[in-house]
């Protein structure tokens, strides 16, 4: 049976809500250690583990970790780009300190997986004067990407390093490595967990960029699983050549017997709508007849309007398509 995870956030931290994401169909749920760290995060945890137990179900703990991950600085408040403004990055918008010597005039910066487009009209001290080509209201800590250029950073961060430690003691199952780029991205991690005594918690390889395209061949086999982590992976191109990247990855999941799961945007309109499209439940259907060992939400629970909904729409396409694979 397919694992179905929703991401846990502000729309969804309460035992109650959790009790119907899991009624809902819910077997685990991640956490995005972007924003916070596991101690930080213990109240949320606390009511997950409320919520399983009164469902009477033992959850799926997932943890994602920072990583060689690019991201926006903290903002005083939402920032609104508006289309053919001109805006300073590292200023307006701060980034981090390894992305500002790349920011040459013509660069693009793609800001919240995709949904903001910025191009540098010139570099300056410190940052760069950068023209929004396709703008939207922009969050702290939101992913930042730079197309065409790679921006090499350690794989794990210091605090990556105290939430490794803790894993055990905080009942996860399994981290969630984003940006992988080779098997020693993979090894980094996994000696930091068994030093905690982690030995038993899954490793997630998340597939986010070419480099990790390349390396599947050995990213395979030193993963338990591996996330075709569709936000980051549609910036490394144009995003009409990611549904091929993502039949090769299953494609090559299923020739290895090597369990994949299937993220972001599946639900994408459901973060402000009560029934999602027909594409989207399509997507569904289809990855898990690729072979989809897992399927997960993000926005849509943490931070949506309908969080138990989408998880309803997810788990029973999920059935729907799992029902189906038994008549073919």
């Amino acid at each position: 049976m397919l694992q179905i995870y929703g991401t846990l956030g502000p729309a969804c931290s309460d035992t109650e809500t959790l009790i119907q994401l899991f009624q809902a169909g819910m077997s685990g749920v991640r956490l995005n250690l972007s924003h916070i760290g596991l101690p930080g995060a213990a109240e949320q945890i606390e009511h997950l583990h409320a919520a399983a137990r009164r469902c009477n179900v033992t959850p799926q703990l997932l943890i994602d970790m920072q990583g060689p991950e690019l991201r926006v600085g903290v903002l005083p408040s939402p920032l609104s780009l508006k289309t053919g403004t001109q805006v300073r990055l590292g200023k307006d918008i701060p980034l981090p300190p390894a992305i500002l010597p790349h920011l040459l005039p013509g660069q693009e910066v793609l800001l919240d997986d995709g949904r903001l487009l910025l191009r540098v009209s010139r570099s300056l001290p410190g940052g760069a004067l950068a023209l929004v080509e396709r703008g939207g209201v922009l969050q702290s800590r939101k992913s930042a990407a730079l197309p065409g250029v790679d921006i090499h950073l350690p794989a794990i961060t210091d605090s990556d390093r105290l939430n490794l430690r803790l894993a055990k003691d905080y009942g996860v199952t399994g981290v969630m490595q984003p940006f992988v780029r080779g098997k020693e991205d993979l090894k980094a991690v996994r000696q930091v967990l068994d030093t905690g005594g982690g030995q038993a918690i899954r490793l997630f390889a998340k597939i986010e960029n070419l480099d990790g395209v390349n390396k599947l061949a050995e990213l395979i086999p030193a993963a338990d699983e591996i996330v075709i982590a569709r936000g980051d992976l549609g910036n490394t191109g144009p995003l009409w050549k990611l549904p091929a990247l993502q039949k090769r990855i299953s494609a090559a999941c299923r020739t290895a017997g090597r369990p994949f799961m299937v993220v972001t945007q599946m639900l994408a309109s459901m973060e402000k709508n009560p029934v999602p499209t027909r594409a989207e439940v399509s997507d569904i259907f289809n990855a898990v007849l690729d072979g989809a060992a897992s399927v997960m939400l993000t926005g849509e629970t943490a931070v949506g309007k309908y969080p138990a909904d989408a998880m309803r729409y997810l788990a029973s396409t999920v059935r729907e398509a799992e029902a189906y694979l038994q008549t073919i």
